[in-house]
């Protein structure tokens, strides 16, 4: 074990974050800690490196642990050195070496034969070479590279960069010190789509173990082999990814529903009994000892899935025009950076449109001249009717501080009751007493989701949207799509979470060569279009190196192709046929098993019920992976026999 809990309970006032849980990180683990807004996942990580201390139990680490923590309170630290410095950090021993090499070199010179000093340089020498220290400058610039960095960001001071472009750098430093755990707090928050890709590759080779706390499923699905989920003060552990964990909760929670109303009825049973019988005299005494059964049994808990909802309805009082707003000839740089030049574009009535693509490539520009804040050079023509609304990270900055969060929405002008704001606040799990509280307390999440209700109070039929599922948990990234789907207007939005993408958009937008290019179609479909693209141009492409005949004729004769053929079919018919044999063995095993559950009997002893139902759970999971097995084999002996 790297490091975890032993039985820690945590109060934060009169709060319990978490209660007796055990949690151990080992070696290899790459866990996504998950949960609803405000739960206090963030928490977990600050108890992990003993920033909080915990109100009862332990906080275990390994002696030698070394741990890289990357959270938002980072973004506090400020210098002037470049950017390739502030990663160079990392290598603290190699730096030191450095001066030290240099500094007995200049000694050396004055004095050769120092035998001691000559001995000294060796030694030096020797560990440098060790820690691969000669390479640092290689590998921090190609880790900042991969973050989206350029060439002409390297030397730039830190100071000039903005919060999001901070914290990568600051992930870069990280990411080289290969600490034997890596937190990441949210860490696509601050990556466009090709340094959330690159950050996928690097940490799937990472020889350490990785907790991530992240909203992005398709992210958290690529990256983990384990779910640790805090609900309702307890931590729940699942050995799987993001998907299975979905699964295996609607399994649990569904068994768990099923055991206890089994466990109710028996209880009934055992009532009815005792009721009819406990005046008879003949039957008093096993009235009674049925009593005492009834009296120890360990209760099974009702359970129901507990989550806030988003309960978020559009209000649109006027229908645009077919055209809703027009970009003609328009062009826009700063300085030497030069984001579209001469380029138009068009949002009609029902376009849903995502714009993606690196950073740097000025999707928020674009989004600020569509919305009239940003000057340019060119015409934007507004369609009749049109009424936008822009929500934008920078609102939060907007926001009124001395307000509370009420009095925040009822300067809107929207003409809602406080009631109606109220219950609109509610569906942004601001509920009761919360609506009091000052904007200068709130967090960043909770201010994000004050200005995303803003947006939306305004009763727009056109949506402008920046990353408007930053500081959003999973569930409401999904209410939000949800209700973006519904919203009978018409939107333009930038994400980088690729499973809200697709989900929303009907079109997709991109910044190339300075130009906006639009694909008729959904993420996936952009996605696999552009792979058969890809795949395309590398076709066209000439083969790098000819052929030599005289090789081919050298090669030493094969079997004929069908004869293989032939064999390896037989070979998966054979195999297949074993499968359909254990697939059956194993639907007989697991019905049994479903019998044996759905007997009230076999909820008295609370022993056997738990080892019933781990071994339901398992009898599943290997029933599921034979079918999976199956389906795959059958589709390839389909291909082969055809």
């Amino acid at each position: 074990m790297l490091i975890g809990f032993q039985n820690l309970t945590f109060e934060f006032g009169a709060r319990v974050i978490v209660e007796d849980a055990t949690w151990h990180i080992q070696p290899g683990d790459r866990i996504g800690l998950i949960g609803y807004n405000g739960t206090g996942k963030s928490t977990l990580l600050k108890l992990l490196v003993g920033e909080y201390t915990p109100s009862k139990g332990n906080v275990e680490k390994g002696k030698d642990t070394t741990i890289g923590y990357l959270h938002q309170d980072l973004l506090s630290f400020d210098t002037n050195d470049s950017i390739t410095e502030v990663a160079l950090g990392a290598f603290e021993r190699v730096r030191q070496l450095e001066k030290e090499i240099e500094t007995l070199g200049h000694e050396l010179e004055k004095d050769p034969e120092n035998e001691p000093l000559l001995l000294k340089y060796t030694d030096s020498l020797h560990e440098m070479d060790v820690l691969d220290g000669y390479n640092i400058h290689h590998k921090a610039e190609e880790v900042l590279h991969g973050l989206g960095f350029g060439n002409e960001d390297l030397v730039r001071p830190y100071k000039e960069f903005s919060g999001g472009w901070r914290m990568r750098v600051l992930l870069a430093k990280m990411i080289l010190q290969q600490p034997d755990v890596l937190l990441l707090d949210e860490p696509t928050n601050h990556l466009d789509l090709p340094s959330i890709e690159w950050l996928e590759k690097y940490l799937l080779h990472y020889q350490g173990s990785v907790v991530i706390v992240s909203h992005d499923k398709i992210f958290l699905n690529r990256m983990v082999n384990k779910i640790v989920e805090l609900y309702q003060r307890q931590l729940h552990i699942y050995s799987g990814d993001y998907n299975f964990y979905e699964q295996e909760k609607t399994i649990r929670i569904e068994m768990q529903q099923k055991a206890f109303e089994n466990q109710q009825d028996y209880i009934r049973q055992q009532e009815r009994f005792i009721e009819r019988f406990k005046a008879k005299a003949s039957k008093a005494a096993q009235a009674q000892s049925v009593q005492k059964r009834l009296d120890k049994l360990e209760k099974i808990e009702d359970v129901q899935l507990e989550r806030p909802d988003l309960r978020i309805n559009f209000q649109l009082e006027k229908v645009p025009g077919k055209i809703l707003v027009t970009l003609k000839d328009v062009s826009k740089s700063f300085g030497k950076l030069n984001i579209v030049s001469h380029t138009g574009a068009e949002i009609d009535r029902g376009d849903k449109i995502a714009l993606i693509g690196a950073n740097g490539k000025g999707k928020s520009t674009v989004l600020r001249m569509i919305a009239g804040t940003e000057p340019f050079t060119g015409e934007r023509v507004w369609g009749h009717n049109v009424e936008e609304s822009f929500y934008a990270q920078h609102q939060l900055e907007a926001l009124t501080l001395s307000n509370n969060i009420l009095e925040e929405l009822q300067q809107c002008g929207s003409q809602k009751t406080d009631m109606e704001l109220r219950s609109l606040l509610g569906a942004f799990l601001f509920g009761g007493d919360d609506v009091e509280k000052k904007i200068k307390v709130l967090s960043g999440g909770e201010k994000a989701r004050v200005a995303l209700a803003k947006t939306i109070v305004s009763k727009a039929n056109f949506l402008i949207l920046d990353e408007p599922t930053n500081h959003l948990d999973m569930h409401s990234v999904e209410l939000l799509a949800e209700a973006l789907n519904k919203y009978e207007g018409s939107y333009i939005l930038v994400s980088h979470d690729r499973y809200f993408i697709s989900k929303t958009a009907n079109k997709i937008w991109e910044i190339v060569d300075h130009e906006i290019k639009e694909f008729k179609g959904g993420y996936d479909e952009w996605v696999a279009w552009n792979e058969r693209m890809a795949k395309k141009k590398q076709e066209q492409e000439p083969p790098k190196a000819v052929e030599q005949p005289v090789v081919i004729a050298q090669a030493p004769a094969k079997p004929s192709p069908d004869k293989e053929q032939q064999k390896e079919l037989q070979k998966q018919q054979r195999k297949l046929s074993n499968l359909e044999s254990a697939l059956n063995k194993a639907k007989e095993d697991k019905q049994k098993l479903e019998e044996a559950l759905g007997n009230p009997t076999n909820y008295t002893d609370h022993q056997k019920f738990l080892a019933l139902e781990t071994e339901y759970k398992k009898m599943t999971a290997h029933f599921e992976s034979l079918n999976k097995e199956y389906e795959v084999l059958f589709e390839k002996l389909l291909d082969m026999e055809g």
